[in-house]
């Protein structure tokens, strides 16, 4: 964790990671997606993306390898692996010698740690950045949460790899593969419950065949932070994001948004 929190207001910086499968029930691959806990003060009870906050020692770590202008976004990069390695068990974004055995006690570390820089001096790893492709930057400013985070998501490619997750129990509940029309179906069969964030990127990410489709979408699309915002519909209030980042839906109404986060 941190050990200085955000003044109050003030966005907290995090960092999410999209990681990819190819399709083992269908040929549309497959998204890591976790289902958080309802004692968790933000998006409790709903079904994101693996991630969480930056901290300290993602800056730290950042700051010895990166030069000035890039060890922000570095942090975040650094932020997305750390986060993905606790909640999921799932080494991406590392490079070295890894096995079950050592990807286990690389998570113990982390978590025992709080900060991935030990668990790459223990266990012979190097980063390896390239392997996050920047997907899209969110900061929900005025939505109904205590918090406010500025969030980077990330994509990240496990191709055909057969892997084992175990989800972190103390922020979430359940881990599962999903494609994302097929995390959209549930949601509307009332299976999981997503935030607005999490609706539109898996509307953008439905449009994907495949990992490479993806990446080239995003490193064509440009970056810049998503702000939804309050504005009159056609049959009321909607919440609206722009029309040129990428996402083929753009607005929500409101009420169906309240609804959702109402009754995570």
């Amino acid at each position: 964790m941190s050990t200085s929190e955000p003044r109050s207001g003030e966005a907290i910086p995090a960092a999410t990671m999209v990681i990819f499968r190819n399709g083992r029930e269908a040929p549309e691959p497959e998204l890591l997606m976790v289902v958080r806990s309802r004692k968790m003060s933000f998006a409790g009870g709903m079904a994101v993306f693996p991630g969480g906050r930056v901290d300290l020692a993602d800056r730290e770590l950042a700051a010895r390898i990166a030069e000035p202008h890039q060890a922000d976004e570095i942090a975040h990069r650094i932020a997305a692996i750390r986060e993905t390695l606790e909640e999921t068990g799932l080494v991406i974004g590392l490079q070295g010698r890894m096995d079950a055995d050592r990807a286990m006690a690389a998570r113990a570390m982390v978590v025992e740690k709080q900060a991935l820089a030990p668990v790459l001096e223990a266990h012979g790893l190097e980063l390896d950045l390239e392997a996050l492709t920047p997907f899209a930057r969110w900061l929900p400013l005025g939505l109904a949460h205590n918090r406010i985070f500025d969030t980077l998501f990330y994509l990240a490619d496990l191709g055909t790899g057969a892997v084992d997750i175990e989800v972190d129990a103390t922020e979430n509940t359940r881990l599962f593969w999903v494609s994302a029309k097929e995390a959209l179906a549930m949601a509307e069969r009332e299976e999981i419950s997503i935030i607005f964030p999490t609706r539109r990127n898996l509307e953008r990410l439905a449009l994907f065949d495949d990992f490479a489709q993806a990446k080239a979408h995003a490193e064509a699309t440009p970056l810049r932070a998503i702000t939804p915002k309050i504005e009159d519909g056609r049959d009321g209030p909607e919440l609206r994001i722009p029309d040129d980042l990428g996402y083929p839906v753009t607005s929500e109404p409101i009420t169906d948004v309240r609804r959702t986060e109402r009754d995570a």
